[in-house]
C-alpha cells in the first residue's frame, strides 16, 4: 500500500508539472493556436467558404470546424509531449527519473497526461473560437466526440514521446511533425470530404491514418463520416496499444536515455 501510494503521488506531480510547464507559458501555448484557427475561419470560412457553398450537405465553415479542432489537437499534443521530454534529456534531468522508484509506466503516463491535457484544452479553445464565426453549431454524439477527442490526444502524444526518445538534437523534433505530421494532417481531409476526389485519389487517401481520426471526430460533431466509424475506432484503439507498447520497451532498454 505505501508503495502505491508513493508512486500515486510522484505521478500526480510529475502530471502537475507537466501541465504547468505549458500553462506558465500560456501566451507561447494557448495563444498562437486560437489566433492561428481564427485566420483559418476568416480566410477559408467567412471569405471562401460561401463560394464553396455546402460540403456533404453542411455550410463549408461548418464542415471545417471538426478537422479544425482535430489538426490542433493532433498538432499540440504531439509538440507538447516531444518538447517536454527532449528538454528533460537535453538537461540531464531524465536521470533523476530514471533512479527513482517511478516505474516506466508511471514515467510514460506522466508526460502523456501533459500532453493530453494541452491537446484537450487547445481543442476546447479552438471550439470556442469557431462559435464565434458559426454560432449555431451543435454537437450531434457528444460522447464520441469527447471519446475520439480523448483518444486523439494520447495517440499522438505517444508519436511525441517515441520521437523524443529517438531525438538527438532540437532539430530532430521538428523533422517529423514537419515533414510527415503536417502534409498527412493536410490529406487527411481537414479541408474536405473524399467523396470529391477521383477513384484513385480516394483509394490513395484511405492509406492515410488522420482521415480516420478527422472523420470519426466530424461523425460525433455533424453526423456524417466518410469512413467506418467502428473500424477507424478501432484502428485508433490499436495503434495506442502498439506505441505505448513500444514506449515502455524503449524505456525498459534506456532506448535514447541511457546512453
Amino acid at each position: 500500500m505505501k508503495r502505491s501510494n508513493e508512486i500515486l503521488v510522484s505521478l500526480i506531480t510529475l502530471i502537475r508539472k507537466e501541465i504547468k510547464r505549458f500553462l506558465r507559458i500560456w501566451v507561447q501555448t494557448l495563444v498562437p493556436p486560437a489566433v492561428t484557427m481564427s485566420l483559418y475561419f476568416v480566410i477559408f470560412g467567412s471569405l471562401i467558404g460561401p463560394r464553396i457553398g455546402t460540403m456533404d450537405g453542411l455550410d463549408y465553415i461548418q464542415f471545417m470546424i471538426p478537422g479544425l479542432i482535430m489538426m490542433s489537437v493532433i498538432t499540440n499534443s504531439y509538440a507538447n509531449v516531444v518538447s517536454s521530454f527532449y528538454s528533460v534529456k537535453f538537461q540531464k534531468s531524465i536521470e533523476e527519473l530514471l533512479v527513482s522508484p517511478m516505474p516506466n509506466w508511471a514515467i510514460l503516463v506522466g508526460f502523456i497526461m501533459g500532453g493530453v491535457s494541452r491537446g484537450v484544452l487547445i481543442g476546447c479553445i479552438v471550439f470556442c473560437v469557431s462559435l464565434i464565426f458559426y454560432p449555431s453549431f451543435t454537437i450531434v454524439n457528444p460522447l464520441l466526440t469527447i471519446s475520439v477527442l480523448f483518444l486523439t490526444a494520447i495517440l499522438f502524444s505517444l508519436m511525441g514521446f517515441i520521437n523524443a526518445i529517438f531525438a538527438d538534437s532540437f532539430d530532430d523534433i521538428s523533422i517529423i511533425p514537419t515533414f510527415v505530421l503536417t502534409p498527412l494532417i493536410y490529406l487527411g481531409g481537414v479541408f474536405y470530404s473524399i467523396n470529391i476526389l477521383p477513384d484513385i485519389w480516394r483509394n490513395i487517401s484511405m492509406a492515410n491514418p488522420m482521415l480516420y481520426v478527422v472523420n470519426t471526430f466530424r461523425e460525433g460533431m455533424l453526423g456524417v463520416s466518410d469512413v467506418s466509424i467502428p473500424f477507424a475506432l478501432g484502428m485508433i484503439v490499436f495503434f495506442i496499444v502498439v506505441l505505448a507498447s513500444a514506449c515502455l520497451l524503449l524505456l525498459h532498454k534506456g532506448t535514447g536515455t541511457r546512453q
